[in-house]
């Protein structure tokens, strides 16, 4: 088997190859390297707030937090929900498949950095004009010329075969900045995906609360129906009977007819918060009918106190906050990208292959053709087309470090307004518990009355419906109280330890 022969323009072609080869290993890449973004975080979530002193309750800052947050509640319905949620939800699946495709374009920038090699065949068939500049070498050779232009213009038959290499020294570092731009979005992509599961995970529960809390309502709006109808007929027969006029008839029935008027809106509400949890887990309208129906019993679990801790450090939790900062990461590295565009580039390329017009020949060592070497490419005038775009990544990079402090500076008033939520609606939760204790045992005690027969029934359903609307404020704000949970949860960045369907997408 022959060997390529060695000559001087080798030499010089892999002494060229060798010298740009280290200048690629010792460049260096332009552009500003990253640095992660410091923001203020407060001593001490008490320093940190706005409003009533009396809402800031004191947290621990030492206790972990709990992954499935949801299952304080300790209802199995809702449990149930949000399994079913994190394993069917549209917007949990669309956020797994652009991280999948984030990490697929990472793949197709880190190749950049590597030659291309490309196989190539053919055959055709050609002629040759008589009068093109291939047959000028036949003129002026006399009476030989016409037979030679007629060889020469004769139909033949081409063959050829072989790969050519090409390969763009990362001299400036456009590859190395641009896979890092890359990473930043896969990065970015996985942040936004933690989003996601904690976003589905909040809007589940929040909308499960305020079902059950309109189908609370309904029944006990129901019960205080039942109750004013009973207290109308009785005052329709004292009206009949002369001891009541036509006033306190028109009253009571005003009344009736306003409480009755609500009713409606309320089941409407009602259905309107089951059809927004179908639509979470993926399901049609009505899918889930009757796995919502409402609970006989209505009793509650007791929530966490959350001065029991959670993390000074959540902020730097929080998915949106992860996402700002890659978000400033692959700006940076854009600049570089950008920048390295204004600098000379040298590719190298190589081809080796077969050329024949005789196929018995194609295949002889005499039919090689190869070529190898660099190539310079300078940029020189665009009128300043890639200053421009310089300048815009760098303005670009400003954009997303405001945007980073605005979204930090954005998580704490959310965490600030939740945990005040939720200490509020604590506080409002605890005294109209202590409402209802005493409406309950102020119609207890009527009761007994009422069955000594010391008052009538009048005052009995008064009394009755006192209680009834004590337990409708009551439900009200623990349905509050239950959302603000959540909403705590979220605002500290409380991602749910549920693994997400990700599409096989490489490294």
């Amino acid at each position: 088997m022959s060997t390529l022969p060695f000559s001087p323009l080798a030499g010089r072609t892999l002494g060229s190859l060798a010298c740009a080869l280290s200048i690629v290993l010792a460049g260096c890449a332009v552009g500003p390297d990253f640095m992660a973004p410091k923001s203020a975080a407060p001593a001490d979530w008490s320093s940190w707030h706005g409003g009533d002193p009396s809402l800031a309750a004191p947290v621990d800052s030492q206790a972990p937090l709990q992954a499935d947050w949801w299952t304080a509640f300790h209802d199995p319905v809702l449990d149930s929900l949000e399994a079913r949620a994190f394993a069917a939800s549209p917007d949990l699946e669309k956020a797994a498949l652009h991280f999948a495709q984030s990490r697929v374009q990472r793949s197709t920038v880190a190749a950049q950095g590597w030659p291309s090699v490309n196989l190539s065949a053919g055959e055709n068939r050609q002629r040759i004009s008589e009068y093109s500049a291939s047959t000028r070498i036949a003129k002026g050779l006399g009476p030989e010329e016409t037979a030679l232009i007629d060889l020469l213009s004769q139909p033949f038959n081409d063959y050829q075969a072989g790969f050519d290499a090409s390969w763009e020294l990362d001299l400036w570092g456009k590859v190395r900045r641009s896979i890092e731009a890359a990473d930043a979005d896969v990065a970015q992509q996985a942040a936004l995906l933690d989003q996601a599961r904690l976003s589905v995970a909040s809007d589940v529960a929040r909308r499960y609360f305020q079902l059950r809390t309109a189908q609370r309502q309904i029944q006990l709006t129901r019960d205080d129906i039942d109750a004013l109808a009973q207290r109308l007929n009785l005052i329709e027969v004292r009206v009949n009977a002369g001891v009541l006029d036509h006033v306190d008839l028109a009253q009571q029935r005003a009344e009736l007819s306003g409480l009755q008027a609500q009713l409606p809106g309320l089941l409407a509400e009602a259905g309107t918060y089951e059809n927004q949890i179908t639509l979470l887990l993926g399901e049609r309208p009505g899918a889930l009918h009757e796995a919502l129906q409402p609970v006989v019993d209505d009793r509650r679990s007791t929530l966490p106190d959350l001065s029991a801790g959670i993390p000074s450090e959540v902020a730097g939790r929080r998915p949106d906050i992860r996402a700002a900062e890659q978000q400033l990461r692959s700006a940076t590295a854009s600049i570089g990208v950008a920048k390295a565009d204004l600098y000379p580039s040298v590719s190298i390329g190589a081809q080796f292959g077969y050329e024949s017009y005789l196929s018995g020949e194609f295949g002889d060592w005499a039919s090689r053709t190869w070529s190898i070497g660099p190539s310079l490419n300078l940029p020189l005038f665009d009128h300043g087309r890639r200053k421009s775009v310089v300048q815009l990544r760098e303005l670009q990079q400003q954009e997303a470090a405001v945007d980073y402090h605005r979204i930090v500076l954005q998580a704490w008033q959310e965490i600030d307004d939740a945990l005040s939520g939720y200490a509020s609606y604590r506080q409002a939760t605890d005294k109209l518990m202590q409402r209802v204790h005493s409406a309950d045992e102020a119609y207890q005690l009527i009761q007994v009355k009422y069955d000594a027969g010391t008052v009538d029934m009048l005052s009995l359903l008064d009394s009755h419906r006192t209680y009834l609307q004590a337990r409708r404020d009551l439900v009200s704000s623990q349905g509050q109280l239950d959302i603000q949970f959540v909403a705590v949860n979220k605002a500290v960045g409380n991602v749910p330890d549920v693994p997400a369907k990700v599409a096989d997408a490489g490294p």
